[in-house]
């Protein structure tokens, strides 16, 4: 540590004193949230031991120029999905919360509250009820899990291939009293071990755009769900504004799949499709941030806006400088060995991630929000 200290310039000495002395004090000067969100980035900073250096590498290796084409992405979407989430949890949790997603908002709905009314309107529009079981497919830490059995009174399963990511949900529904409602099954949700015809329904919130093919990770939600069983998607995809010829659009495309492992995003009537080729019927679809637009008007709240830095003192860290600080927290308390190595790699790769969203929202070249309402027909072979 204090060779470390001895070899630096004396300029970067006190600017790393400064932001490290900074993030110690600032608890203590300040109150309520404020001082939550700074304790909470000085436990993350010191205490995410997925941030590996061998692992975001590993993960980085998967997107150079020879190895990282679409098609070998896909090939080995479940280890780069596992890498990712295995560097990005902690980072998630801090910026965003236990509820991996974006949500549709209007002017005076606080962030939390758009994300949890996202998630009741997808358990209302699936009708779940007491007494019957759904599964989440993708489920991250289950934070929209949880909100949506405590809503519905449903039993909810979370499929989710991270083990990091089940200890984090496990954590929280015990916390919760959750667990008579909630639970996990670590597995690949290409080749999922439910029985046939096991679930009501079946959702998957921003998730299935890491599978390596749509048609194969819809086959199996077919197959586990029983025969009058809906399907619920939030889909992350290219809109009709995408120009795949232009230079600038793919450049955008590419960094969101780089900084949020996707081996490659679809336009939506690919996902369209792929869902009736398994068998589904398709009941509706459109794109939620398109409609929101519409009908909210000038009340409307883009699903970027969090990305773009208009400035709150809760939601600093959602924004562009705030991310920035907290990515240069990082880098000085892993120079100084109070961070593992690979954590500053981390926040560098979520910010160009979350830059390119944001430029993509913009320009409305993509959503993460392509609503998908199927049934599976009552008269169905359960496989596919």
């Amino acid at each position: 540590f204090f060779s470390r200290v001895h070899k630096m310039p004396l300029a970067w000495k006190y600017i790393s004193l400064f932001v490290v002395l900074s993030a110690m004090a600032a608890p203590y000067v300040l109150q309520s949230e404020a001082m939550a969100m700074y304790g909470d980035v000085f436990t993350l900073i010191t205490s995410n031991v997925n941030a590996g250096r061998e692992t975001i590498e590993e993960y980085s290796r998967h997107w150079n120029a020879e190895e990282g084409s679409p098609g070998a992405r896909a090939s080995r979407a479940q280890i780069l999905t596992n890498h990712y989430y295995d560097l990005v949890t902690d980072f998630y949790e801090y910026g965003w919360g236990q509820s991996f997603h974006f949500a549709p908002r209007f002017k005076g709905e606080a962030f939390d509250a758009s994300l949890a009314r996202h998630e009741h309107w997808l358990a209302a529009k699936l009708n779940l009820k007491p007494g019957m079981k759904a599964l989440d497919v993708g489920c991250g830490v289950g934070g929209p899990m949880r909100t949506i059995a405590r809503f519905s009174d449903s039993q909810v399963v979370g499929l989710n291939n991270n083990q990091y990511q089940i200890q984090r949900g496990e954590r929280a529904v015990n916390q919760e009293s959750l667990g008579h409602l909630c639970s996990f099954v670590h597995g690949d949700f290409m080749n999922m071990s439910f029985a046939d015809e096991t679930f009501d329904a079946a959702y998957a919130i921003e998730a299935t755009c890491h599978a390596p093919n749509r048609v194969g990770v819809f086959s199996e939600m077919y197959r586990v769900m029983k025969p009058g069983g809906t399907l619920g998607l939030y889909e992350w995809v290219m809109t009709n504004e995408y120009n795949n010829q232009s230079s600038e659009q793919q450049a955008i495309k590419l960094g969101i799949e780089h900084g949020d492992s996707i081996a490659e995003l679809p336009h939506w009537s690919v996902v369209v499709d792929a869902i009736k080729e398994v068998g589904f019927e398709v009941v509706e679809h459109f794109d939620i941030a398109e409609r929101a637009a519409k009908t909210q008007g000038p009340f409307n709240v883009p699903w970027y806006r969090p990305l773009e830095g208009h400035f709150t003192l809760t939601g600093f860290k959602h924004t562009p400088i705030g991310r920035m600080c907290t990515a240069y927290m990082v880098r000085s308390l892993e120079f100084f060995g109070l961070a593992p190595k690979g954590s500053y790699a981390t926040a560098m790769m979520l910010e160009d991630g979350a830059k390119n969203l944001m430029l993509g929202g913009q320009k409305e070249i993509i959503t993460p929000m392509y609503w998908v309402l199927a049934k599976k027909p009552v008269d169905a072979n359960s496989k596919a």
